[in-house]
């Protein structure tokens, strides 16, 4: 009977996981550390209370930095690197790459889970269902949503389809390289 370790799925990948610090793209980062994969975790602080009746927990996660996730990756046994990145400013983009080719190895996973949300709306009432404060959509508040939630996600996308290729990746995973995108939605 042979003692040999087993192999963890993930094992010797490298994650990209957007708006990380805290939520849905945190508990993604854990996941893929348990799965064995080195992540890349960005966030961006929010001071900015979020509009509605959200708990206050959210408003201090939101203004958290990334050390938490970055210990829970860690506690796994797994490499992780924060770094604090405005996604709607496009030449971040090929910034977060440098950084986890630089500390991690090129990227094999993109979650794109950070979102610009802001609390607008479509509706002329100033409530949405559940009683939450809500402001009508403007052109600056879709812009800033965009931002972020369209154009970072495209751009995020296509550095990582221009770095596989040039190393030589398929989407397909014939060369061994087995990349994912993944394009996360949040939902308040």
């Amino acid at each position: 009977m042979s003692m040999t370790s087993p192999t963890l799925p993930l094992e010797g990948r490298v994650a990209i996981v957007t708006g990380a610090n805290h939520g849905i793209g945190a508990a993604t980062a854990r996941r893929l550390a348990a799965l064995g994969a080195d992540v890349l975790i960005t966030y961006l602080r929010n001071t900015n209370p979020a509009s509605g009746d959200v708990p206050p927990e959210y408003t201090t996660q939101r203004a958290a930095d990334a050390g938490a996730v970055v210990a829970a990756v860690e506690s796994h046994g797994r490499r992780a690197v924060a770094t604090e990145a405005d996604l709607s400013d496009p030449s971040t983009i090929s910034a977060l790459f440098d950084t986890a080719e630089s500390s991690l190895g090129p990227v094999d996973i993109v979650i794109n889970n950070a979102s610009g949300w802001i609390g607008d709306t479509f509706r002329a009432s100033d409530k949405d269902d559940l009683d939450r404060d809500v402001a009508p959509i403007t052109a600056d508040t879709f812009d800033r949503v965009m931002a972020v939630d369209g154009r970072a996600s495209a751009l995020v996308i296509g550095e990582f389809a221009r770095r596989l290729a040039a190393r030589g990746g398929a989407w397909d995973g014939s060369s061994g390289s087995r990349p994912a995108v993944h394009q996360g939605s949040r939902v308040r």
